[in-house]
This record gives structure tokens, sequence and C-alpha cells, in this order.
């Protein structure tokens, strides 16, 4: 009898402890999922952070995580349109599908930019719900773990208390940030983006931007556009961020037509990464503003 009690008490110990297993298409999803779940869940990332998530193809080994998981974190907003749903149902996961309670869409949980563009892939890499690059503004990503927390307790009642706890922890730690990021960017002159992501932390710290390398969203730029960018550019200061996986020429034409700075940024935190990644990322592209 006590053999048979004690074997109880290990299984119902063991199901207690039973980790959330969680897939996050990007590391800065999987840094939420990390930063909110704690030790309570088990996260795996799809996408290295040097991957453009645009173009990325749907693989076995992600269907393989995906098979397991008991939630699902995307980005949304199309941003893995090409890859995430063929992945989702090779996987023949009921638990993730859209509408379940295993299937959360971060854009959903935070206004976007650029909402409202024409639904044709014809005009470029368009995204008509608005534009899912907001990892990169620190106060929509808390927003979202906040929304995360709550997922997560819905999922698991019992540790419903640490997921809330953990979000507003990494919520209180980017509001420590932000004025210091602010005052780091104060007087900088903006910047002339490769893509449009970034955006967000451009708004975030009240900077502009200064044009686009490409005319149209995933559409690579002309030598007519990049004529057109120099002589409206002319005499004006500003740096120019683009990521390594973004072609380098038309930056470095840019560069030397104007004089300005080439700053290549990772648009995620280290993979595996937590907080302190995540924020170190923030604060490469905030350095990166400055023209010294």
């Amino acid at each position: 009898m006590k053999k048979i009690l004690f074997s109880l008490i290990c299984l119902f110990a063991a199901h207690a402890a039973q980790a959330l297993e969680v897939v996050a298409t990007t590391a800065s999803m999987g840094m939420l999922a990390r930063e909110v779940g704690g030790a309570q869940v088990r996260v795996v990332e799809l996408i290295a952070p040097d991957r453009d998530a645009h173009t990325v193809q749907a693989r076995p080994s992600m269907m393989r995580a995906l098979r397991d998981a008991d939630l699902l974190v995307a980005v949304g907003a199309d941003l893995e349109i090409g890859w995430l749903p063929p992945a989702v149902s090779g996987a023949a996961n009921a638990r993730i599908q859209p509408g379940k309670p295993g299937w959360f869409e971060a854009a959903l949980q935070v206004s976007l930019l650029d909402v409202g563009q024409a639904a044709d892939r014809a005009l470029g890499d368009v995204h008509p719900a608005g534009n899912p690059h907001f990892q990169l503004d620190p106060q929509r990503m808390a927003l979202v773990g906040k929304a995360l927390g709550e997922r997560m307790a819905q999922l698991d009642p019992a540790g419903a208390a640490g997921y809330r706890q953990r979000a507003a922890a990494f919520a209180a730690a980017v509001e420590q940030r932000v004025s210091g990021w602010r005052q780091r960017a104060a007087g900088t002159p903006g910047a002339l983006l490769h893509h449009r992501d970034g955006n967000y932390l451009l708004a975030f710290v009240g900077r502009p931007v200064l044009g686009y390398i490409e005319p149209i969203p995933g559409v690579p730029p002309t030598a007519s556009h990049l004529a057109q960018l120099v002589e409206r550019l002319k005499g004006v200061q500003g740096v120019i961020l683009r990521t390594a996986y973004q072609p380098a020429a038309g930056a470095e034409r840019l560069s030397a037509a104007l004089g300005w700075p080439i700053r290549v940024l990772s648009l995620e935190p280290a993979a595996g990464g937590g907080a302190a990644a995540y924020f170190a990322l923030i604060d490469a592209w905030v350095g990166a503003l400055s023209i010294k």
C-alpha cells in the first residue's frame, strides 16, 4: 500500500511540475516566453536571429517542434504567412490551431504602425494588418508580455500567479529604461532604413525616419530611386541602418554619396536569450543613431 501511495504521489508531483511546451517563431517571441514563463515553460525558437522571417520556408524540424507544443507564440500581422501555416498544418496539433488557446498572435495585442496597406503582393512585402516589426518597441513588447502571461495562466491555472508576476516584472524593467533610451537618442538626426523594420524603434525614441532604401517594402532599389534619395538628403546629417541579411550595395552607394555612416544591426535578440539580451538589442539600436 505504501508503495502504491508513493507512486501516486510521484506521478502527481511530476504532473504538477510539467512545463508548458512553448514554440516561438522568432527569438524576440522566445525571449518573451522565457521571461514570462520562467521555469514553468520550455521554449523552442523556430527561426535563428540572423534569418529574415519574411523569407524562411517551412521545414520538417519546425513541424516536429510544433507537434508537441502546448502554445505557439507567433509575431503575426502576416510576418510568417509564407511558412507558418504549412508548418502548423504539417504538425497536426489541434491545440495550436488559430482560434484555439494554444495559438497566440502577438500583433493582435498591440496597436500597429502602417495599418491598411493594399493586400497586393505585387506591390512588395506589404502587411495590410500593420507593420509586424514591433519587437523594437519595448513598451509594446511589455504589453505583449502581459497578454502572454494571461494566455499562459489560461493554459496552466496552477501557475497563473507566477506568469503574471513575471510579466509585470518585465514591464517594470522596460519602464525603468525608457527615459534613458530616449535621452541617449535625443538630438540625433534620424536614420535612413533599408526596410520598414526600424520604424517602431525610431518612433519609440522620437526620431525621424529619413527615408527607405527599398522604394517599396521587399523590392530592391533602382538607380533612380537611390539618386532621388541622394538629391533629397544632400547636406543633411543622418545614419544608414540595415541588417546583415539585407543587401549592402544600396547602403554603400548612399553612404559614399552622403558621407553617412552605415550601421549593421540585428532585428532580434540573441537566440535563447532573456530580458538582458533584449535590452542589449535596444541599446544597440539606440546607440547606432549617433553620428559620432
